[in-house]
């Protein structure tokens, strides 16, 4: 069976990143330091020979994948399907803002409730069922190539855990999968029951930039 190999890459700081706010659906650009993590992270990803690019819609996923783009000449394709989750009432909020106006939510998040449903957005469930339906899509068009898809920590982290067979239809709660800026998931995938992780947050890339070498899963 034809070995695909997939490569789930967070996006560069934004500016939300850098204050410490809930980003969600909003418009935030990335930040200087996230433009040279997007430039870095094309570097790498044109030696591993990606040819699909896919994008989350939000300017700060577009951004990290455009310099990708540049190098190889392959189109971004873009989709809503991989944004992060809709955090409503919760946008733009700093942590602590989050905690003190709308508790609830706020807690409900931290805890990975995978059924709430946040004020005027959504739950993780409805996350995971957007995101991992196109992702399937994407596989079965691609089998035996290599796809890189610009996304979102709680996205990634999501895809992550469904890929691993972490998450059943009884799971309720589920651990955090961190993704640094730039980190990447990557994978080897012969089909849904055959799925290999070969890294999770693989940061070396950004060694020169940010410092942080984490290799971690291999």
């Amino acid at each position: 069976m034809a070995v695909t190999k997939l490569y789930l890459v967070r996006h560069g700081q934004s500016a939300g990143n850098a204050e410490g706010r809930f980003g969600g659906h909003g418009p935030t650009p990335l930040s200087e330091l996230g433009l040279k993590q997007a430039d870095a992270t094309a570097k790498l990803l044109k030696k591993e020979n990606v040819n699909a690019i896919y994008s989350s819609d939000l300017h700060r996923a577009l951004q990290t994948a455009e310099p990708l783009s540049e190098l190889t000449g392959i189109p971004i394709i873009p989709t809503s399907a991989f944004r992060e989750r809709n955090v409503g009432v919760l946008e733009g909020l700093t942590f602590d803002e989050s905690k003190q106006t709308f508790p609830k939510d706020y807690y409900a998040l931290v805890n990975r409730n995978v059924h709430h449903v946040i004020t005027e957005g959504e739950s993780y469930r409805h996350l995971l069922r957007r995101s991992t339906s196109q992702l399937w899509e994407i596989l079965r068009d691609h089998m035996g190539g290599r796809i890189a898809i610009f996304s979102h920590t709680g996205a990634i982290c999501f895809m992550t855990l469904h890929l691993l067979g972490a998450i059943r239809r009884d799971t309720k709660q589920t651990p955090w999968i961190v993704t640094s800026n730039c980190g990447i998931n990557r994978f080897e995938i012969r089909g849904r029951s055959n799925v290999r992780v070969l890294a999770l947050n693989d940061t070396r890339h950004l060694s020169s930039i940010t410092g942080n070498d984490s290799f971690a899963a291999q």
